[in-house]
């Protein structure tokens, strides 16, 4: 019997300060394709890291004890002041330049192209991109360019949250070839086209006027999809959402679909006691199922949308959680497009997001950030909605 390739070893270091989006959108896509990623903390004895927007991360070991380990690729996600302290971590730069000499494959996004990589000297005479910011804290020997992936040799640099999906697909594509990247990027519904502006179907339209904070709960539980948790969080918070993280397992701590740790902020009883706004499911097939099997949760979803508040759901979610409860009765709705044959009203499945009255729906990974996006608008209007498109370069 043929033995199976070695799966290719990846190495993404975290920080505190860390761009959550970057970090766990590179993870998962990587581990789609078989990827053998190693998170690993640069913070000294530490291996929960305090991410940005206040979102709390788990590496798999410390960067300390894997400094002797070889990789086929590392790929430094961006965030302030997460890209300043691997650009100080000596263990770090002396691996990766290490990793460089032996001419291996490297990449960096949003501010690490030019805090860390750059600040090493590892893209002089490189054609290289970061976040529109921190372009002019490139060195001068370095070859700005404004591509939202840029491909130079064996490195590959990136702009920011709103191309980090792009950035992993070709990070899978340098590493196991276009077929495998275009076998990994089909499940995760991408854009059919970047950095154009996005849009929402909506029907039965409502004001979604809740104020200027709103109280958001976002549920997670183990097997949730982490990059669709990360970006409804990470966003929402960017908007100045009040977004409460509230797990169904028995600790803060849930192992996600990809095996990424993250770290809730309270367990679901607690999360109970409050009144949401609008509640928001994230999909991942083992998540949906832990929420449609969480009698309390359900309580308090049927509860919302019988006051008429809001809610919605994301790839899984609507068609596992949401449709046996009832909670998509007289709806129009879309679901991970595989689930679509669960949904009774199937009529206008094709659509990205769409909004009926006081709920929202969207298809999965790829169409996270548009999902996020249309909650901006609709509780704070088109402007803010589309300055965190520009601010997180989405479009």
């Amino acid at each position: 019997m043929a033995s199976s390739p070695t799966p290719k070893k990846v190495l993404v270091p975290i920080a505190n300060g860390t761009e959550p989006m970057e970090a766990v959108i590179t993870i998962d896509v990587l581990r789609r394709a078989g990827a053998d990623v190693a998170v690993a903390s640069v913070e000294p004895g530490a291996t929960s890291v305090a991410a940005s927007w206040g979102i709390k991360l788990t590496a798999d070991a410390l960067l300390a004890d894997l400094a002797d380990d070889e990789f086929d690729l590392i790929s430094l996600p961006g965030g302030m002041p997460g890209s300043s302290t691997f650009g100080e971590c000596k263990v770090l730069e002396k691996m990766v330049k290490k990793h460089v000499e032996k001419g291996k494959l490297y990449a960096a996004i949003c501010a690490a192209p030019a805090m860390t990589l750059g600040t090493w000297g590892l893209l002089n005479g490189l054609k290289a991109t970061c976040y529109p910011s921190f372009i002019d804290k490139l060195p001068s020997e370095v070859h700005a360019v404004e591509s939202r992936v840029q491909i130079d040799g064996k490195c590959m640099t990136s702009r920011g949250p709103g191309t980090a999906m792009e950035y992993s697909v070709i990070l899978v594509e340098q590493l196991y070839g276009k077929e495998k990247a275009k076998e990994v990027a089909g499940p995760m519904v991408m854009r059919p086209q970047h950095g154009v502006e996005f849009s929402m179907k909506e029907v039965n339209s409502t004001s979604w006027n809740v104020g200027e904070t709103p109280n958001i709960l976002v549920p997670i539980a183990n097997g949730t999809e982490e990059m669709e948790a990360t970006m409804i969080i990470d966003i929402l918070r960017r908007a100045k959402a009040n977004v409460v993280v509230a797990s169904l397992e028995d600790k803060l701590e849930i192992v996600a679909s990809r095996k990424v740790k993250m770290i809730a902020d309270v367990l679901l009883d607690d999360a109970l006691k409050e009144q949401y706004d609008l509640i928001l499911l994230p999909g991942g097939l083992g998540g949906a199922e832990a929420y449609a099997k969480s009698d309390k949760l359900m309580d308090l979803i049927k509860k919302q949308a019988e006051a008429n508040r809001l809610y919605g759901a994301i790839c899984a979610s609507p068609a596992i959680a949401l449709e046996p409860h009832g909670l998509l009765k007289g709806k129009k709705v879309t679901s991970y497009p595989a689930m679509w044959n669960k949904l009774a009203d199937q009529s206008e499945c094709n659509n990205r997001v769409i909004v009926d009255g006081n709920l929202i729906t969207s298809q999965g990974p790829g169409t996270s950030m548009e999902f996020s996006l249309a909650i901006v608008e609709k509780l704070f209007g088109r402007e803010r909605a589309l300055e965190l498109a520009k601010s997180m370069v989405f479009i």
